[in-house]
């Protein structure tokens, strides 16, 4: 095995000429124009709602709108190509119009569906859920264009990959995956690279929490952390609930992301993701 890349923290992200500073945490507002997303799915249906929406990210102090129009939830079931442009052009089209300068993710496993975007909107970074596994022209156009690409662990697919995830050690298991992708961006010369762990693709609880106790294992690749674990399924079937009420959960597992590393959060609770921000940082004394 190659060994493990090691590098300073970079403490910026080249976003499309801007530098977008990591020094403190970030906060990543998620906005889902999906009609089956596990949370918001259905609730932005014309350009009003989806508007208020990112003001409202903006408003509470968010750094970045991620923008999805495919579910990966769990068992989520495969969209066409076409559909999730059309989603996606009508979405961009209209945070461009009203949000020229801020800093906008994409969510999406498609190289294609990244080309578009990145020419069409100058969108700033591409979230893969997938690592490049779900389309092997993922790491050649992130390449291409040189914008920051959120790296995430994924076992299966999301049609299958709650089907009895087993590791023999998830957070070994997770380096060596993140060690072979992240030399396979290097050498396609992808410069920003954001790990993610993925948490829920793949993993059963146990495991999304066994991530939690040792995040700060993957400060060894020395790149940010972003850490999604927004009402999912590891807080409330935890605590027998159900997504609707899982922000004090979700509070909860963000405070120990930030004490374990994290650099991103990315939430559908901006406000609440903020203020978290500002209390570790202040436990921290660190400068925000």
């Amino acid at each position: 095995m190659r060994g493990i890349i090691i590098e300073k923290l970079k403490k910026t992200l080249n976003c499309n000429g801007k530098l977008v500073c990591i020094g403190r945490p970030l906060v990543m507002g998620i906005v889902n124009v999906t009609p089956d997303s596990f949370y918001d799915g259905g609730r932005y249906p014309t350009e009003a709602d989806l508007l208020k929406r990112c003001e409202a990210i903006i408003a509470e102090g968010g750094d970045i709108i991620d923008i999805g129009a495919v579910s990966t939830r769990p068992g989520a079931q495969e969209v066409a190509s076409s559909e999730e442009l059309q989603k996606l052009d009508w979405a961009l089209a209209c945070l461009r119009k009203h949000f020229s300068d801020e800093i906008i993710s994409v969510d999406t496993y498609r190289a294609e569906v990244a080309k578009a975007v990145i020419e069409n909107y100058g969108v700033d970074i591409i979230n893969d859920i997938s690592a490049g596994t779900l389309d092997t022209q993922m790491f050649e156009t992130i390449a291409m264009f040189n914008v920051p690409y959120i790296l995430t662990h994924i076992q299966g697919t999301p049609a299958t990959m709650q089907e009895s995830p087993v590791y023999d050690n998830i957070m070994k298991n997770i380096i060596e995956y993140f060690l072979e992708k992240i030399y396979r961006l290097r050498d396609f010369g992808v410069k920003d690279v954001i790990i993610d762990p993925g948490f829920g693709f793949g993993k059963t609880i146990e495991h999304n929490y066994e991530i939690i106790r040792h995040l700060k294992e993957l400060e060894i690749f020395e790149l940010p952390i972003l850490v999604g674990a927004s009402r999912k399924s590891m807080i409330y079937k935890l605590l027998e609930t159900d997504a609707q009420n899982a922000l004090n959960g979700t509070t909860v597992v963000n405070t120990l992301a930030l004490l374990g590393g994290a650099n991103i959060l990315r939430v559908h609770d901006v406000k609440e993701a903020v203020e978290c921000v500002k209390i570790v940082a202040k436990v921290n004394d660190r400068c925000t």
